[in-house]
């Protein structure tokens, strides 16, 4: 079952390039400002905050194939949207819908994961599940330019087959892996937790680590939202953004299975605060790049930290969920991603209008930030790991009665 999600994954990805080049869309073919650009791809991520939401609660309580259905074939009709319509507010809000059912699979597809494969092996699932999301974005990318010099029609109704196909997947071959939750419902023998989203929102050591999520979310997706304004604006042509995502995809691609040999033995915090350091220095120098080499060897240096991060970041959020709350917490985590898709691109835009290669810098320096931050609150985390894991052994070894 792990394999038919991976695989589901992948060939979302390879057709999922629409987020990579809508500003870049919106400024050259709807002749709009970065700053007003920005505010339209920001309503993405605000659709997407109620999609990871509803995705998280539907996947705990409907099931994970279902959300799944419904998130892939809704994005279809959107994009299809996208594909015919002119007009910028139609655009606008297409692009909050759309935002919305991109969003909704993520807390349904990891809890989903975590539902199949045991606890030794999450590590190198998740580190898998990532170098799938590289291969996918690395085709994506090279797509992505090449069809935005061709249609921007095109290139919607692209996306639109391919999230099709990963929908007709899931349909066919991917059935419900929800595990069975005893009588008390939210909750469960041994000392689980009961509740719903606040349970999540009220963890002190879970909403910590989102929050240092989101400030690398936020750096990170400079790449799909600010960084094409960046080069075009230094005269490079598109497709010179779509080799510069790919060759960082294409890294990953060639290095990522060995990360985890790498850091095996580090402590996951201090794995996340090494690559938090790689990411801001990656794209603090983006304000030195007026050139391919210059782009690439930013995206060098910003690409290895991603490699490092995505192993320890994604086997936290799995030790710090509890069994019977998979979906919401993974909802409540997922909500960093269209957050930052709204804070990125509408702070990046007019960061990069007002304040120019400055604002290179300052996504360098929160990087930075989300280091120490990382090393900060390490030991509590380990403590309610710690204490999520003796609860679920206990309700293992006392079989409920009644």
């Amino acid at each position: 079952m792990y394999w038919l999600l991976w695989t589901g994954m992948l060939i979302n990805r390879v057709g999922g390039f629409v987020a990579l080049v809508l500003s870049l869309y919106l400024t050259s073919e709807r002749d709009l400002k970065p700053s007003a650009a920005g505010l339209v791809v920001g309503l993405y991520g605000v659709g997407g905050m109620a999609g990871v939401l509803l995705g998280g609660v539907l996947a705990d309580r409907w099931g994970r194939r279902p959300t799944l259905l419904l998130a892939h074939f809704g994005a279809v009709v959107f994009l299809g949207g996208l594909a015919v319509t002119e007009r910028v507010p139609v655009i606008a809000a297409l692009a909050a819908l759309l935002g919305l059912m991109h969003s909704m699979p993520g807390p349904a597809f990891v809890a989903a994961i975590v539902d199949v494969v045991p606890a030794a092996d999450r590590s190198r699932a998740f580190n898998l599940q990532f170098w799938a999301f590289n291969l996918g974005m690395a085709a994506a990318s090279l797509l992505a330019g090449l069809l935005a010099e061709v249609s921007f029609t095109l290139l919607f109704t692209v996306d639109a087959a391919g999230t099709l196909v990963t929908a007709v997947l899931l349909l066919w071959k991917v059935r419900e892996t929800r595990p069975a939750i005893g009588p008390a419902g939210n909750g469960s023998a041994g000392g689980e937790p009961r509740g719903g989203l606040h349970t999540a929102l009220t963890d002190r050591a879970f909403v910590s680590f989102v929050g240092l999520s989101l400030l690398l979310a936020v750096v990170t997706l400079q790449t799909s939202t600010i960084l094409p304004l960046a080069i075009t604006a230094d005269g490079l042509r598109p497709t010179v953004y779509g080799s510069v995502v790919a060759y960082a995809g294409l890294l990953i691609v060639a290095g990522q299975l060995f990360v985890p040999k790498l850091i095996d033995r580090w402590r996951k915090g201090t794995t996340l605060a090494v690559a938090n350091v790689f990411l801001g220095l990656g794209f603090a120098c983006v304000a030195l790049a007026d050139d391919v080499p210059g782009y690439l060897l930013a995206a060098t240096v910003w690409t290895v930290g991603s490699m490092l991060a995505a192993p320890p970041n994604a086997a936290v959020i799995a030790e710090l969920s509890p069994e019977a709350l998979r979906g919401r917490y993974q909802s409540v985590f997922y909500l960093v991603f269209p957050a930052a898709s709204f804070i990125a691109p509408a702070a990046g835009g007019a960061g990069l209008e007002f304040l120019g290669d400055w604002h290179w810098v300052i996504c360098g320096g929160l990087g930075l930030l989300a280091a120490a931050g990382h090393l900060l609150i390490q030991p509590a985390r380990e403590r309610r790991a710690a204490r999520l894991r003796q609860q679920e052994h206990h309700r293992l070894e006392v079989p409920a009665t009644g």
